[in-house]
This record gives structure tokens, C-alpha cells and sequence, in this order.
């Protein structure tokens, strides 16, 4: 069973900025693709940006100014870096990899946005 281990959530001031880590039990690698998805309270889960194989990124359009996903090979994590922070962005944000037809999530990290 794959694990994915993510950190970096909390409390944080509109404006400013978070950085979220993920590691998962198997190689970065061994995935189609990882990335963040997020959801808010009584909303749907959604994405919010992922790191294909080949190094490719995706973005939620309304996210792609603000936050930038990476991944460090050497230290097998992906990271999610917000910057610009708003009140909305408060969401549990879950860390994914793809293996064709199975997903695999984390535990979610909770990221509160306020004043």
C-alpha cells in the first residue's frame, strides 16, 4: 500500500506564504503523476496542481500565479509553494499520485488562511 506523508499545513496571515511537502512510500518515479488537490468546507475536492512523469506541471487556472509545484528527486517529495495567500484558500489540501486507474492520497494537511 502506498503511503503519502504530508507536512507544512497551519495558520497563516492573508498575504502571506506556505510551503507543503509530501513524500510518498515508493519513488516519485514509480507514478504517472503527483500533485495537490484541496477542499474546502462544503465544497468538492479539486486540484489544485500536479507534476507529471516527465516533469510537466498542471494548474488549476485560478491557482497557477500564486503557487508552484515542484519535486526534489533526491529527496523523493514533491512540494506545493503558496504564496499570496487568501481566506478561501483555507482547505485541507491532500497530496495524490496516479498509477493509471488507482489514486492514492494522503492524510490531508489543513491550511487555515486568517487574519
Amino acid at each position: 500500500q502506498v503511503q503519502l506523508v504530508e507536512s507544512g499545513g497551519g495558520l497563516v496571515q492573508p498575504g502571506y506564504s506556505l510551503l507543503l511537502s509530501c513524500t510518498p512510500s515508493e519513488r516519485i518515479f514509480d507514478f504517472n503523476a503527483m500533485g495537490w488537490y484541496r477542499q474546502a468546507p462544503g465544497s468538492q475536492r479539486e486540484l489544485v496542481a500536479n507534476i507529471n512523469h516527465d516533469g510537466r506541471t498542471n494548474y488549476a487556472d485560478s491557482l497557477r500565479a500564486r503557487f508552484t509545484v515542484s519535486r526534489d528527486i533526491a529527496e523523493n517529495t514533491i512540494y506545493l509553494q503558496m504564496n499570496s495567500l487568501k481566506p478561501e484558500d483555507t482547505a485541507v489540501y491532500y497530496c495524490n499520485a496516479n498509477l493509471g486507474s488507482r489514486n492514492f492520497w494522503g492524510q490531508g494537511t489543513l491550511v487555515t488562511v486568517s487574519s
